[in-house]
Order: C-alpha cells, then sequence, then structure tokens
C-alpha cells in the first residue's frame, strides 16, 4: 500500500484523531507552565475563540500552524513537531 495522499484522497489519514492527539499534547505543556507566560494567555484566548466558534480541533491547528511550531520548538518537544509536521502535510 503507497503512502497516504490528500490529494488523491484523504483515506487512510486520520487527521481529527493526529489533531486531537497534537491539542492534547500542547493542553499538556501548558498545564505544566513551560514556555513563556505570553504562550499561555495566546494559547487561551485562541483556544476560547475556538469554542466560541465551535471548531474542531483540526481546524485550529490549521489556523495556528506557525505559533504551534514556536511554542513547540520553545518547548523542545520533537514529537510535537514531528506530529505538527505530519498534519500540515497530511490535513491541511
Amino acid at each position: 500500500m503507497s503512502e497516504p495522499d490528500r490529494y488523491i484522497s484523504f483515506c487512510n489519514i486520520d487527521c481529527d484523531n493526529n489533531a486531537n492527539l497534537l491539542v492534547s499534547m500542547l493542553e499538556h505543556h501548558l498545564t505544566a507552565n513551560h514556555g513563556h507566560a505570553q504562550w499561555h494567555s495566546y494559547f487561551e484566548n485562541k483556544r476560547q475563540e475556538q469554542a466560541n466558534m465551535q471548531r474542531d480541533n483540526l481546524n485550529f491547528v490549521g489556523n495556528q500552524l506557525n505559533m504551534l511550531y514556536e511554542y513547540f520548538r520553545e518547548c523542545e518537544d520533537q514529537n510535537a513537531l514531528d506530529l505538527l509536521y505530519q498534519i500540515e502535510q497530511e490535513c491541511c
């Protein structure tokens, strides 16, 4: 079986679950107080906007790609960075 290719089909690409996992990684870092305080207020505001607009986590990740890259780099979380890259390539 070939690698999933979003340009052909989203079949076999678990975008929603990967986005949910990435957001749980984000929440873990924020709860653990990792990174500068400005990130905490930034993501708190963005997560509130997401809830108000009733958007799913994939939408959130797609809209916050650059900020998530910066935050996870600051947290030195290579697993989160790898997952974020995978989501960007496969789902956004």
